[in-house]
């Protein structure tokens, strides 16, 4: 239990990570998918090719727009794009990155559709059987009436009743398969050979010292942007605990108890309300709100946290009716 709290807690703390697993789940689906998917082919020559390349492109791209939505990378990339400059200046390298990675994981998906598809065959089967030669296989029926075109557009057809107890449509279904195969395999090895080479060759050309600070930097505001969220979450529950606590305040008959006052006395509701106020961040009425969040948006802080060793600190002092110091505290 305590293993799967750490992974959990890990792919919390990882938006990257997050990507990589949703990615991977949306190839495994589209595997999936493809798997339970019925493919019937029309068998028709004026259908067979536009069926077949629309069930081998439109899902790839359903899927590429899916992985688009779902990626974090994509929210992080647009509102840095689109963010008003304000006192922090834009980084089109950071954008750049962003982007590739959307890229790359939204990719994922559609190409494992395409090599599945190629790598079975059924429909490059049926989009390109009527593109063989006939003369190239024995046993063509020529006795149905039809002409070759239409023959070989039945081919991926195997209940037609004019190919049975006939070795013609196996013939030419693993001729089309070979190369449906084989364009499947030669985009995989494409895709390896290519990556493999871009990692090796990527270091001579790129400044590891740039490639550095664009990570870093796309990372910060990805976290950046979740303790945003999260503090206001916070303020919210704590506004909304505080407007609660005074309404039904409000509601309650005025009481008033008359006991001697002690010399020293803490009272516990204010020290509780001092917490809460040093939660809310002194952002207490709505138009407070209205106007942190437009700041936020139009006008995102420095990306310079000095400030925050130089704050300003409160002194409080006692004094007697003389006015000499009793007692300070800061």
């Amino acid at each position: 239990m305590e293993r799967l709290k750490l992974v959990l807690q890990y792919f919390q703390s990882k938006s990257e990570s997050i990507s990589n697993v949703i990615c991977i789940i949306l190839a495994l689906v589209s595997v999936k998918l493809y798997t339970s998917f019925d493919f019937n082919c029309p068998c028709l020559p004026q259908y067979n090719k536009l069926y077949s390349l629309g069930v081998m492109i439109v899902p790839p791209i359903i899927l590429f727009f899916l992985g688009v939505l779902v990626n974090r990378h994509t929210g992080v990339m647009m509102d840095e794009w689109m963010r008003p400059v304000g006192n922090r200046s834009k980084n089109p390298a950071v954008v750049k990155y962003l982007f590739s990675a959307m890229l790359q994981r939204a990719m994922l998906a559609p190409m494992v559709w395409i090599l599945v598809t190629l790598l079975d065959g059924k429909i490059f089967i049926c989009a390109f059987s009527v593109s063989v030669d006939p003369a190239l296989f024995s046993g063509l029926p020529n006795n149905t009436g039809l002409d070759v075109i239409k023959v070989m557009a039945k081919v991926p057809c195997k209940e037609d009743i004019i190919f049975r107890n006939s070795s013609f449509r196996k013939a030419v279904s693993r001729y089309v398969r070979c190369y449906s195969q084989a364009v499947g395999w030669s985009i995989l090895l494409f895709l390896i050979v290519l990556g493999a080479i871009g990692r090796l060759v990527k270091p001579y050309f790129d400044d590891h010292a740039a490639s550095l600070q664009t990570r870093y930097w796309s990372n910060y505001l990805d976290v950046e942007q979740k303790l945003f969220d999260e503090t206001c979450v916070l303020h919210a529950r704590d506004f909304a605990r505080k407007c609660v606590v005074q309404f039904f305040e409000d509601m309650r008959e005025d009481a008033v108890l008359r006991l001697p006052h002690p010399l020293f006395v803490t009272n516990p509701k204010v020290e509780w309300e001092d917490e809460e106020e040093e939660r809310l961040h002194g952002v207490s009425k709505q138009e407070q709100v209205d106007q942190l969040l437009n700041k936020w948006y139009y006008n995102k802080p420095e990306l310079d946290v000095t400030r925050i060793a130089h704050r300003p600190k409160s002194c409080v002092t006692w004094e007697d009716r003389n006015g000499k110091t009793l007692y300070s505290d800061v």
